[in-house]
């Protein structure tokens, strides 16, 4: 008796809900439901005969034989995406613009998870300022680009709303009678131009003390002592401190990060739905 083939939509499901630990999350990447998720999931366990995933209200964790599948299933998917790419077309290019204020220490895994997504992609990926950006998306040289909310806009697709704070380094202490020191991205940077708005609206006297190229500069300065920046808690190294409470400084709003593209389908759009997944999972975690 002939046993029957693997469902890879199946296979592709489990190893989604492994990778974003949410069977929401698959489903919002394989553009389908969660209970079409957990129906595709049920049938390949039901094919194995074994559970591969154990459900508890507020986690998803593999099972032994989940565990042992896991790189089977990986093996399996990649073999038959090498199948396919022999009959494919020119690689096709893909190119997306990260403001820097969003493209965190996740960008690696965001990468691989869209090269995992579709091996044969030319993915170029661009870092700048939501404003640069924008604009190059608007003259048609970027495909996508991921940035925070601009002034003027209510386009776009919302990914998430980021928490901000006020941070420096531990142990720095703001000298009595001084201004601010602050440590900010060059202009134009939408959350430079917020973080002195709070602060002039707030009647606390501040000066820049540090303008960085991008977020890792500006991470840099407030570690090594120079004062405070507004920024989001993921792109901090552990031990950075928000100190907005302690200092009285104004609270900073949840930011939004906002998806423009101009992909609709097609194999581009499988990859990009695959960044925006793990994106979100990146940004909630």
């Amino acid at each position: 008796m002939i046993e029957r083939p693997l469902d890879l939509d199946a296979v592709e499901a489990f190893i989604r809900i492994v990778e974003l630990g949410s069977f929401t999350r698959a489903a919002e990447a394989m553009q389908t439901t969660q209970a079409g998720v957990s129906l595709k999931l049920k049938r390949l366990e039901d094919r194995l005969g074994c559970r591969l995933v154990e459900r508890t209200p507020r986690s998803v964790e593999l099972s032994a034989r989940g565990a042992a599948f896991l790189e089977h299933a990986r093996a399996l998917l990649e073999v038959h995406d090498r199948a396919l790419a022999m009959f494919a077309e020119a690689r096709q290019r893909l190119t997306i613009g990260i403001s820097d204020h969003v493209a965190g220490p996740e960008l690696p895994a965001l990468i691989a998870r869209m090269n995992a997504q579709d091996p044969q992609l030319l993915i170029e990926i661009r870092i700048g300022s939501s404003g640069d950006l924008l604009q190059s998306f608007d003259r048609r040289e970027l495909d996508t680009v991921i940035v925070r909310l601009h002034a003027g806009r209510k386009d776009g697709e919302l990914l998430a709303e980021e928490k901000f704070g006020w941070f420096a380094a531990p142990g720095w202490q703001h000298r009595a009678g001084e201004p601010l020191p602050l440590a900010t991205m060059a202009e134009p940077c939408g959350v430079r131009a917020l973080a002195g708005q709070l602060l002039d609206a707030a009647r606390v006297p501040w000066t820049e003390v540090f303008v960085g190229g991008g977020v890792a500069a500006v991470v840099a300065a407030i570690m090594a002592g120079l004062g405070v920046a507004a920024l989001a808690p993921r792109m901090l190294p552990f031990g950075a401190v928000d100190v907005g409470a302690k200092l009285g400084l104004p609270d900073l709003p949840r930011l939004p990060v906002l998806l423009h593209s101009r992909i609709k389908d097609g194999r581009p759009r499988d990859a990009l739905d695959a960044l925006s997944a793990a994106f979100r999972s990146a940004v909630r975690s």
